[in-house]
């Protein structure tokens, strides 16, 4: 493709979940539906918005932070899978230098995740007590993209379970103080008990959410808390649970429980109107580029094919508050070789990612 040539991709693309138009062109790095006179190259195939994964840990590994070459790895693994726009949901690595490359996907960042002392994984988060959750949330606001990340829950080792990690008041400060800042709220939460206090505090979206019951979906439903169930990771469970029997009975028993109901859990969410959206949570000890595996987990836990698509399309993007397909936009998009609304695992596949108006692969 030379400098000159406009890209024309015919086919159908995919505007929104019902909206399909037969091509679009590429302008300048920015979609156009009009018919340019210069010369083109086609690409063929069935074309979506970049997808979006939003709940991913780039700069992360499973001992903390990593260098710019491991981080390039990891961002370059999820680009080629399709991914062009990543919730980065905590990270001890300043990743900003992503920012000025054209071939990387975009990041909104949550800073850092905030957790209570010893009650998270080493090197990943400013561990903390409840009377600093304030400065510290304010602090994360301003060093991120418009989200902040907070430990929900994590084992007590006194409890020998899982339980809460911060008292009602402070997290009802701390929200507060996050929405003075512009910044939206999201917590890590596997277990039940840590739940109700921060929807009831305003949160705006909890990872994970392995123990909604039938008391807490109406409260997220009316509130409009969406989730990132991260069903790849959920996965885990069973061999953590393994891991942890000897010292933590009843920790691996509940852990086992969570795992069992999680495709229940996740369809019961969708039924009552919960807004769900795809996250791998990648990055810690998952792979990168798992994010069409995460969208056939939404269809197997019984969400139609269509919304499990957009939640890592169209409807996410716009959650995310970033374009689709729309004249003028980012030419962030993904061809295949078929409709992924007729069979999602399509995705796993792509035929062309295009970035920034370029073709990547």
């Amino acid at each position: 493709m030379s400098d000159h040539a406009v890209l024309h991709v015919k086919g159908r693309v995919l505007v929104g979940p019902e909206e399909v138009k037969d091509e679009l062109w590429v302008v300048d790095g920015r979609i156009s539906y009009e018919r340019p006179r210069a010369e083109t190259v086609t690409v063929r195939g069935w074309a979506l918005p970049g997808l979006v994964d939003a709940h991913c840990h780039v700069g992360l590994d499973h001992h903390g932070a990593v260098d710019e070459a491991t981080s390039e790895k990891q961002a370059l693994t999820d680009r080629d899978a399709g991914t062009l726009l990543i919730r980065d949901a905590g990270s001890p690595a300043d990743t900003r230098w992503i920012d000025d490359r054209e071939d990387l996907p975009k990041i909104i960042r949550a800073g850092r995740h905030i957790a209570r002392t010893r009650r998270y994984i080493r090197n990943f988060a400013h561990e903390i007590e409840p009377d600093d959750l304030v400065a510290y949330v304010a602090q994360e606001a301003r060093r991120g993209d418009g989200w902040v990340k907070l430990v929900g829950d994590w084992i007590d080792r006194d409890a020998g379970d899982l339980t809460a990690c911060w008292p009602r008041e402070a997290v009802e400060a701390a929200i507060a103080e996050a929405h003075r800042l512009g910044a939206r709220v999201t917590a890590h939460c596997f277990a039940e008990d840590s739940l109700r206090d921060l929807v009831e505090a305003g949160i705006d979206c909890v990872e994970h959410a392995t123990g909604l019951t039938e008391d807490t979906i109406p409260l997220f439903a009316e509130r409009g808390v969406a989730i990132v169930p991260t069903l790849v990771n959920i996965a885990t469970f069973p061999a953590l649970a393994a891991g942890g029997e000897s010292k933590f009975p009843k920790w691996s028993a509940h852990m086992r429980r969570l795992h069992e109901n999680r495709y229940d859990t996740v369809r019961a969410a969708y039924d009552a109107g919960i807004p769900v959206f795809v996250g791998t949570d990648a990055g810690g000890s998952l792979a990168h580029g798992l994010v069409a595996a995460e969208v056939a987990e939404l269809v197997k836990a019984g969400i139609p094919p269509i919304q499990a698509l957009s939640a890592t399309a169209w409807g996410a993007r716009e959650w995310l508050g970033r374009p689709v397909l729309e004249e003028g936009a980012p030419a962030d998009l993904v061809v295949y070789e078929e409709d992924p609304r007729a069979d999602v695992r399509v995705l796993a596949g792509p035929r062309r990612v295009v970035l920034n108006g370029r073709v990547i692969g």
